[in-house]
């Protein structure tokens, strides 16, 4: 299960509503590389392959490929605005070990293909 807050919610519905596309959805998966062995991928898409799952968070449709699923299970993203502009966090409880910039990571039993270049 992923778990997304109320104000990442907002801002993910006001970039859906942007892309004026009908039936795109939320995809978030993880990919071998960046600092610390897997880096997180988060867009938009309209395709579903097979062994996606989906689910519905505060109605927006979210979907997690297979394979990613166990690295993310229990994620947890939220919207953070600063003076500076605003973004996302996300606090992944299966990361043993996270990049400075904390868009990379890797688990107990993971370590991914980290990246030789830092973040």
């Amino acid at each position: 299960m992923v778990n997304i807050s109320e104000s990442a919610t907002g801002k993910i519905q006001e970039m859906l509503a942007a892309e004026e596309m009908p039936n795109m959805f939320l995809r978030i998966g993880v990919q071998e590389g960046g600092c610390s062995g897997f880096s997180y991928g988060m867009g938009f898409d309209d395709e579903l392959h097979e062994g996606d799952n989906e689910m519905d968070i505060h109605g927006v449709k979210v979907v997690v490929d297979g394979d990613s699923m166990k690295y993310l299970n229990g994620l947890q993203i939220d919207w953070k605005e600063s003076a500076m502009g605003g973004g996302f966090t996300i606090n992944n409880p299966n990361a043993t070990a996270t990049c400075g910039c904390g868009s990379s990571f890797r688990t107990a039993t993971a370590a991914g293909n980290p990246a030789a270049d830092p973040c």
